[in-house]
């Protein structure tokens, strides 16, 4: 396995893998939609993408994009999107792609990462097993223009 940070050149391959990871979320399968959305983050630069390929096929990838912490006055991530291929699953694919991202806030000197997920959510164990917290101080408000 082969993880790297994706370009442009990656699209193609991973408009299947992030078209399948909103499909996961409960949302439409929309290749064109999810193909520019893609695009549009790499050319502006607003987040960063891990890929990782077996035998030159895709089968997973992490997105990240950058917030800043004013309390601690440090850079941070969050870690948005992981998605490993249901045919890939349990091969370390999803534990590789999040060592890539704490690798990557390391060399970045990030104050970390965080990440929200679904309550029923099956890699919480793999996160918790990973050296990951659960956050049980605070509380996460929603507000949504509808």
């Amino acid at each position: 396995m082969n993880i790297r940070r994706a370009d442009i050149h990656d699209l193609d391959a991973l408009v299947p893998l992030f078209d399948g990871y909103r499909i996961f979320y409960k949302q439409e399968s929309d290749p064109t939609a999810a193909r520019a959305f893609l695009k549009q983050r790499m050319e502006q630069k607003q987040s960063t993408i891990f890929i990782a390929y077996a035998d030159n096929q895709a089968l997973g990838f992490t997105q990240l994009y950058p917030i800043f912490s004013s309390v601690s006055m440090q850079d941070v991530c969050i870690l948005n999107d992981l998605f490993v291929d249901p045919a890939a699953r349990g091969k370390g694919i999803g534990e590789a792609l999040l060592e890539t991202a704490k690798n990557f806030a390391k060399e970045n000197n990030l104050k970390g990462l965080s990440l929200e997920t679904d309550r029923d959510n099956p890699a919480q164990h793999l996160y918790e097993r990973l050296g990951w917290k659960k956050d049980v101080d605070h509380l996460f408000y929603t507000w949504t223009n509808d």
